[in-house]
């Protein structure tokens, strides 16, 4: 391997490695903000998440092309990132379950308002059934919206 393929793979790994650990970073904020329900943390770290994001598969795309290269490579800074890398996948894990909850809770909060609103309206509302005639047991089907913003 030449001299500047070791100096451009070193470089390159310093670079990952700083991204990968800026990405720990935020990531961990968030978890923590998720844990506690701050939503004002959780939406002040979107940019910089995707900023981050940005990076890391831009790099990315250099390990993936350089594969062959890499892999033949031999360096205590490349085990370094290997260890980070495992790392961010663990929070990376963590991220996807708090957001999984997070999603489930405020989808069943807001099914259980519909299914308040629809046995209020249910109650109060008048209808005809299909023979013609006022059945106040038939407006099951009445139409109901809600905003489904998270």
């Amino acid at each position: 391997m030449e001299e500047n393929q070791v100096i451009e793979i070193l470089s390159k790994i310093d670079t990952m490695k700083q991204i990968v650990t800026g990405f720990i970073d935020v990531i961990s904020k968030e978890n923590s903000a998720l844990k506690i329900n701050d939503v004002k943390t959780v939406k002040a770290l979107y940019e910089q998440k995707l900023k981050t994001i940005a990076a890391y598969r831009s790099m990315s795309a250099f390990f993936i092309k350089n594969s062959e290269m890499i892999s033949s490579f031999e360096d205590p800074a490349k085990e370094e990132l290997k260890e980070l890398s495992k790392e961010l996948d663990n929070c990376l894990k963590v991220n996807e379950l708090l957001l999984k909850t997070r999603m489930e809770a405020g989808k069943k909060v807001m099914d259980s308002f519909i299914n308040i609103a629809k046995v209020a309206n249910n109650s109060f509302a008048t209808s005809y059934g299909a023979q013609g005639r006022y059945t106040p047991l038939d407006n099951n089907h009445n139409a109901l919206a809600f905003n489904r913003t998270l």
